[in-house]
């Protein structure tokens, strides 16, 4: 399996001098994804947890919607220069009866770690049908509960203490439990870890649990959310437009700039009590 970190040679500048010292910095690493031997995407992430992030994505696209749509994941044979395997190739095959990807749906074979809805062939195209409505979903959540969440994000993120370059993502319940926590160089990565771990647990629909972001929340990740039906997205920095139009559109309490005691609520403010 590949490594989290990687160890380099720095030259470091301050202004007391100079000096060359170990620095560790977050690993990036091709994953290629496959349904069935074809190829569907390649995403650069941060090795580990690669099976997750497979259920995450294909629950995200709409290919999958629980455990017992996927009948196995495996990684293919694929070596370095020493002949190790890389673990860098992922082979999905779905149960029998399960449709595989849209054709229709154009993606670039390759994402970036930031950004997978680039590939898409058009805007309307990313607007995929939800199996799971987060729009019925109650989940109360309080002002202080919310305001807790990103120092017990950080607490969590083991990676991003030694290296500073991970983005996390996390399930969090209405009293505040954080359940699972995923770093990746990819906040799509990242997010897709952590539904896959939902789905593989057997806990999709979500309807009970909100989704924290380290960083910003965009059209994408709300997306995300929604396919996984769960009725809050809670991000560190800003939304972008298409992200609360979308979260108005599905039901979904989005919750912006969440930083402290303050916080921006962008849509359905039902489920924050006192808003």
């Amino acid at each position: 399996m590949g490594r989290v970190t990687v160890r380099r040679p720095v030259r470091m500048l301050t202004p007391n001098g100079e000096r060359t010292r170990p620095d560790a910095l977050a690993a990036e690493e091709p994953l290629e994804l496959r349904v069935a031997g074809t190829p569907l995407a390649v995403t650069m992430r941060t090795p580990g947890h690669d099976v997750e992030l497979a259920h995450g994505f294909l629950l995200s696209e709409g290919v999958v919607g629980g455990r017992e749509d996927v009948m196995t994941a495996r990684y293919c044979a694929g070596t370095d220069d020493e002949g190790r395997n890389t673990y860098n190739v992922l082979d999905v095959a779905l149960s029998p009866g399960v449709p595989g990807p849209d054709p229709g749906v154009e993606r670039n074979f390759y994402t970036t770690s930031s950004c997978g809805v680039c590939g898409k062939a058009a805007l309307d195209a990313v607007k995929l049908s939800t199996r799971f409505s987060p729009a019925e979903a109650s989940f109360p959540v309080t002002p202080e509960t919310l305001s807790a969440l990103p120092d017990a994000l950080r607490e969590r993120q083991k990676v991003f203490a030694s290296t500073g370059g991970l983005h996390a993502a996390a399930m969090f319940t209405a009293d505040g439990t954080l359940l699972d926590v995923r770093e990746d160089v990819g906040r799509h990565n990242a997010v897709d870890k952590v539904l896959g771990k939902a789905l593989l647990d057997g806990a999709i629909p979500a309807a009970d649990r909100g989704l924290l972001v380290s960083g910003r929340a965009s059209f994408e990740l709300v997306q995300k959310a929604a396919m996984a039906g769960i009725p809050m997205l809670a991000a560190v920095s800003a939304p972008s437009s298409l992200a609360v139009e979308l979260a108005a559109e599905q039901g979904m309490t989005l919750v912006g700039f969440l930083r402290g005691a303050s916080m921006n609520v962008y849509t359905r403010g039902d489920r924050v009590a006192g808003d």
